[in-house]
């Protein structure tokens, strides 16, 4: 998550003064930083600028309540993951319920992945993803959050903590019960499969 590159303490204090050139200075040093979280948390490129903006705004409106107890790029990572979490919960997921709308390649692909082939090609490979992601997004905010820290991005239970500002705990029961889900929703498409054959 952090960025070798430091911002210069008289580029935060100008933006502290209210200085125009600091702040878009600021802006283009953290801008790859808060795309790259955006980009990973959500899917949806529409709704990309709009959550920079926002983080960019709350980053602004908060910067005088930055402790320095930590890194700034880790307390920047910290507001966009906030952001793309209240984000979430705005929007209303759509379940994968019936899994109607997955073609039969895609539960073939499925398929052949819980019984531990791995995709022939490319082509699958990037199609697992893309399943893997719908499904994913089909949890509830908090778990999208925690799944995607946790088991894509391979951070350690403290690092989720230290990024969201939730708890050890917390962080360990929801990643458990969205890996439950997850295995329950590919095991319905697993099951739906072998009915069709």
């Amino acid at each position: 998550m952090s960025d070798t590159q430091t911002i210069p303490p008289e580029v935060l204090e100008g933006v502290r003064k209210g200085e125009d050139h600091a702040w878009r200075e600021l802006i283009r040093l953290l801008s790859p930083q808060v795309y790259s979280i955006i980009r990973r948390q959500i899917r949806s490129t529409a709704e990309h600028d709009d959550l920079a903006q926002e983080t960019f705004t709350k980053i602004f409106l908060k910067l005088d309540r930055f402790a320095g107890k930590n890194e700034f790029r880790h307390w920047v990572s910290r507001v966009a993951i906030n952001t793309c979490y209240d984000w979430l919960r705005k929007k209303k997921s759509r379940p994968l319920s019936s899994f109607s709308d997955l073609s039969e390649k895609e539960e073939s692909i499925i398929s052949q992945t819980l019984v531990g082939e791995s995709p022939e090609n490319d082509d699958n490979l990037n199609e697992l993803r893309r399943i893997l992601d719908r499904l994913i997004s089909s949890l509830n905010p908090k778990e999208q959050i925690v799944i995607r820290l946790l088991d894509l991005e391979e951070n350690s239970v403290h690092d989720v903590c230290e990024l969201t500002g939730w708890g050890a705990s917390k962080v360990k029961v929801t990643a458990m019960r969205a890996r439950g889900k997850l295995a329950g929703m590919l095991k319905a498409i697993n099951r739906r499969d072998l009915e069709h054959e």
